[in-house]
């Protein structure tokens, strides 16, 4: 197959009825789904539309997308959208990344309990942002941040962690002023790391007792014995790797660099390069040897076996938001965050521009 015209979906066409067969009750009904989606995707099986120039008035037929989430190729309107939404939300101020991981043994516990553990992963960063982003002795001031769920490495295996895109300033407890924090310095990074792994520890435990708050009163199946009795020792002492990036350059480079890690699935058609004798090759960046780019080479069930681990429970919120950013507050809150530092109130978001540009950049071929 041509270099550039290979597809996750061809992966699932070629060789998922085998992976089907070979894996049988082991797969969960919505690893199904997901294969099905993908496999079906822009093509007759979904029936088509006719899209139509505004300029010229050509038209094409197009097959429909199957609006999956985990589908690298249906993104892009969601993605499109999500960002003309959060552009009318950015304030002039300097903007982190804070990125939190969990060890790889506390991933081994999420590949079994995806939902609750998953939780406790948000509740246990956006608790310890917020609180020693309270603490006067670091900033005194309410944060506003959007958190984003990976659970992917560069090789598609189980790696756990959120994306944390965190402005550097907040309001006073009595929302009477502004506290801005350093342009160049978000908050103490080790500390943060030895918070959230006692958050995420305790809930955890909680979790395994069955009286933690997880999602729908479900708590974390310990399999037998409690997995916290026997966990590593270095896993309660290591340090927990907690990194927070530069500041960005303005509001419109936060915009073009979340878009990297919204809406995502677990690996894109572009880093796909060829499907031959049962071997997916794919591109991949080693960051632990300077980021060089390499080739990967992996059996097809294995290549189907990892782009499922990342499949989500049904329901489940990849993007959340914390802080004056929370959903409940989040109009006061800004209009009050605007008020302090002078800013005009924005143009409310444009859907259509943002279905312009989705369409624009998407890849959707024409009936043959």
């Amino acid at each position: 197959m041509p270099h550039g015209a290979v597809e996750v979906a061809d992966v699932f066409r070629h060789y998922g009825d085998a992976y089907r067969q070979q894996r049988g009750c082991s797969l969960s009904t919505a690893q199904r789904r997901v294969m099905t989606a993908i496999e079906q995707c822009r093509t007759a099986a979904l029936g088509g539309h006719a899209e139509q120039c505004d300029a010229c008035g050509h038209q094409r037929i197009c097959y429909n997308s199957c609006r999956n989430r985990h589908c690298p190729k249906c993104q892009s309107l969601t993605r499109a959208e999500w960002l003309e939404h959060r552009r009318s939300e950015l304030l002039a101020v300097p903007y982190f990344h804070v990125v939190f991981t969990v060890p790889q043994e506390i991933g081994a516990i999420a590949h079994y309990n995806k939902g609750p553990v998953y939780d406790i992963l948000f509740h246990a960063a956006a608790e310890t942002l917020r609180t020693i982003a309270a603490d006067p002795k670091h900033l005194g001031a309410e944060l506003g941040f959007f958190a984003v769920l990976h659970t992917w490495g560069q090789t598609l295996l189980h790696h756990p962690h959120l994306h944390c895109v965190v402005a550097g300033g907040g309001l006073s407890a009595d929302d009477s002023r502004w506290i801005a924090g350093r342009s160049t310095f978000f908050l103490p990074v080790r500390v943060l790391a030895r918070l959230f792994r006692r958050l995420f520890l305790a809930s955890l435990e909680k979790g395994e007792r069955g009286d933690g708050e997880r999602r729908g009163g479900r708590g974390v199946a310990a399999g037998g014995r409690r997995r916290s009795a026997c966990w590593p020792e270095r896993v309660r002492k290591a340090e927990w790797c907690v990194y927070a990036k530069p500041t960005f350059a303005g509001p419109e480079q936060v915009l073009a660099y979340v878009a990297r890690y919204t809406h995502r699935a677990a690996i894109s058609n572009n880093r796909l390069v060829g499907i031959e004798e049962g071997k997916v090759r794919f591109r991949w960046k080693d960051y632990r040897n300077s980021n060089r780019r390499k080739t990967m080479t992996l059996a097809a069930d294995e290549f189907i076996r990892r782009f499922l681990l990342h499949v989500l429970p049904k329901g489940f919120q990849r993007i959340r938001y914390y802080g004056f950013l929370a959903n409940r507050y989040r109009e006061q809150k800004l209009a009050r965050c605007r008020q302090l530092l002078a800013i005009p109130q924005p143009e409310p978001p444009d859907d259509q521009a943002a279905r312009i540009i989705a369409t624009n950049t998407r890849n959707s071929p024409g009936l043959p």
